[in-house]
């Protein structure tokens, strides 16, 4: 039988728990929604929901992995990172936490989904903008100097790309960003730098000096 204390207690549990909850929701907008189920009314679990991203609301009933934990206090306390879905189709990572009280019962708990969808092209474009060339790696590393043509084409494109965009595209000022930049690491130590600088970025010779003092 729960007592009129137990159930205080939960209750101060639960709403220790909403304060977890608003916080993580609130510091990944846009990227992660927190909900915290109260598994003691399993018809009206949504306790909180941070960050809303699957269109649920406050008072709707709880998931499976909340019945789960109902009708089995050996049930996991953590599920983790473990694949998802939100009603319109998007990929998801959960993780799922249940919250035991001084009984061992469960009575709440606390779940992150992270909308992927939104992660998985920034992660391409990470790891595109990381990625270095593995074709040479048991060959010692070049110096600055005697750059070839093919280092430099690649250096140009990359300090463009930073910029995003093509080296003909760039504006004047990123223009002349870049050839300072590729004046300081010492590109133009090798022969014919300057004109094959200033047909990448399509200019002409004399720009290039200039853009470079």
């Amino acid at each position: 039988m729960v007592t009129s204390a137990s159930a205080e207690a939960d209750e101060h549990l639960i709403r220790e728990a909403e304060k977890i909850a608003v916080a993580l929701g609130r510091m990944f907008p846009g990227l992660c929604e927190v909900v915290l189920h109260d598994l003691r009314d399993p018809q009206h679990a949504i306790r909180v929901i941070e960050n809303n991203l699957s269109g649920r609301e406050v008072g709707d009933s709880v998931t499976e992995l909340g019945l789960a934990r109902i009708e089995d206090s050996g049930y996991p306390s953590v599920i983790q990172n473990y694949p998802n879905q939100f009603p319109d189709g998007r990929p998801v990572k959960s993780t799922s936490i249940g919250i035991k009280n001084s009984a061992g019962e469960y009575i709440a708990a606390l779940c992150l989904n992270l909308d992927v969808s939104v992660l998985s092209p920034v992660t391409l474009a990470l790891s595109n903008l990381v990625a270095t060339d593995t074709e040479h790696r048991e060959q010692p590393l070049e110096t600055l100097r005697d750059r070839s043509a093919r280092e430099l084409r690649q250096a140009v494109e990359e300090l463009a790309a930073e910029r995003g965009a093509t080296p003909r595209s760039l504006g004047r000022e990123d223009k002349k960003a870049l050839v300072r930049q590729l004046h300081q690491d010492g590109y133009f130590d090798s022969r014919d730098a300057a004109q094959a600088i200033a047909d990448l970025l399509g200019v002409s010779r004399a720009t290039v000096y200039n853009y470079a003092k």
